[in-house]
């Protein structure tokens, strides 16, 4: 996955989650739906910002960033802040 599709996806994330709160707000979903999407909307965007930080680092230090490959949301969701 290159830069632009991991930009592309992460647009795509937001975009999904802008609507999944206009759904809540005009009654088409419930609370909890939201709540639920929105976990798993808030894991795949944290996955696609690591990936993206993690291939312009690569390309920084001289390295081929299409080696770097998505790590699992269990692993980025437990990094250290």
């Amino acid at each position: 996955m290159d830069d632009k599709t991991v930009l592309s996806r992460i647009h795509g994330l937001v975009e999904e989650e802008h609507e999944l709160r206009q759904q809540l707000s005009s009654g088409k979903i419930s609370s909890d739906e939201e709540h639920a999407r929105l976990k798993d909307l808030e894991e795949a965007l944290d996955q696609c910002w690591d990936l993206l930080r993690r291939r312009r680092a690569a390309r920084t230090a001289g390295n081929d960033p299409d080696a770097e490959q998505a790590h699992a949301v269990s692993e980025v969701e437990n990094y250290l802040q």
